[in-house]
């Protein structure tokens, strides 16, 4: 039967030609957005043959909430809030992401001298940088001793092997500096569960970033020109597959007779940073690392924390306020990603 056989034979070449079409389309780029954590969220991901995309954002979401559930000081019902008002001698059991986040937290507290300190909170609302609402002014000295009382992460009585943390009276943890590490994080996980290996996520500018773009070409990343009242670039990075975090003085802040006071709160003594070091950018394994890091280099200020970053082999930019000048300084494991022909 001739007739059927060639019917056959062209409809596997119309088959196979529809095929090859589908192979040489362009992968699909998708993204999405919203709000979280007092600031934004996006994704950026291509789509492979293989990736689950029905129902991300709800998954993304849940993701989200996750974190805001546990660790929010703005939420008077998270485990946070639930754990900063309770009774002293109080043994609470955490919540799993909620003990991730405080490990990371008491490690790199222990690392920098108290440089970084989760117990930080009092000293931040009392600046008018937490839940409290702002201020135009400083506090008075007798106030920030009585908060400095209160700092302390040795205060702190974890226990790794169960997961449980005692108030021992007045302790106030803030994660504000790295729950939107751990909040891209977790969206990176979401995608990496559903096939997506090609993405590019952040929080508020914390971001993770795997594999490539849909022109085939790794991510490329700006790290933003510190200056107040406009955005400019600095440079441009290509971050492999790592996450990215800047911690800068000069976007959240307030002025008194002249005099900037920054969001940063160095809890060693209880004020805000100097305003030299403007900003610091860093590369880590995991956006929580990253945005802890940020902050601790910078409360350690521009020669101690760029022989931190340095003792330790971490990818650290740092922009350094100079007379009318900025200046830039970088470890030499940061200046292998700032991309070929970026300022």
């Amino acid at each position: 039967m001739p007739g059927r056989h060639l019917h056959a034979t062209s409809l596997l070449l119309l088959l196979g030609g529809l095929l090859l079409a589908a192979c040489d389309r362009p992968p699909e780029a998708h993204q999405l957005s919203g709000s979280t954590m007092g600031t934004t969220w996006s994704v950026q991901f291509i789509a492979s043959p293989g990736s689950e995309t029905a129902g991300l954002r709800q998954d993304i979401e849940m993701a989200l909430e996750t974190v805001n559930a546990q660790m929010s000081t703005y939420r008077e019902d998270s485990d946070l809030s639930r754990f900063n008002r309770s009774d002293a001698g109080d043994r609470v059991e955490l919540p799993a992401d909620f003990a991730r986040v405080l490990e990371t937290a008491l490690e790199l507290a222990e690392q920098t001298g108290g440089a970084y300190d989760p117990t930080v909170g009092p000293l931040v609302n009392l600046w008018g940088f937490g839940p409290d609402g702002p201020r135009r002014e400083p506090p008075p000295e007798s106030d920030i001793e009585v908060a400095r009382e209160r700092v302390g992460w040795q205060k702190l009585d974890y226990e790794p092997d169960t997961g449980h943390l005692t108030q021992h009276g007045s302790i106030y943890l803030d994660f504000s500096s790295i729950a939107k590490g751990y909040g891209s994080d977790l969206m990176a996980e979401v995608l990496e569960r559903r096939g997506i290996s090609d993405y590019l996520v952040q929080i508020g500018g914390d971001m993770r970033v795997r594999g490539h773009r849909a022109d085939g070409e790794r991510w490329r990343i700006a790290v933003e020109r510190p200056a107040e009242g406009e955005r400019s670039i600095h440079s441009v990075i290509q971050p492999g597959d790592q996450a990215m975090a800047t911690s800068g003085s000069y976007r959240n802040f307030f002025r008194d007779r002249d005099k900037a006071f920054s969001h940063t709160i160095d809890p060693r003594t209880g004020y805000p940073i100097p305003e030299d070091l403007v900003s610091v950018t860093v590369l880590a394994d995991s956006a929580k690392q990253a945005d802890a890091l940020a902050t601790a280099i910078n409360v350690l200020g521009p020669d101690d924390g760029y022989a931190f970053a340095r003792q330790r082999e971490l990818a650290v930019l740092l922009l350094i306020r100079d007379g009318d000048r900025l200046r830039e300084q970088m470890t030499p494991a940061f200046a292998a990603y700032v991309a070929e022909g970026a300022d």
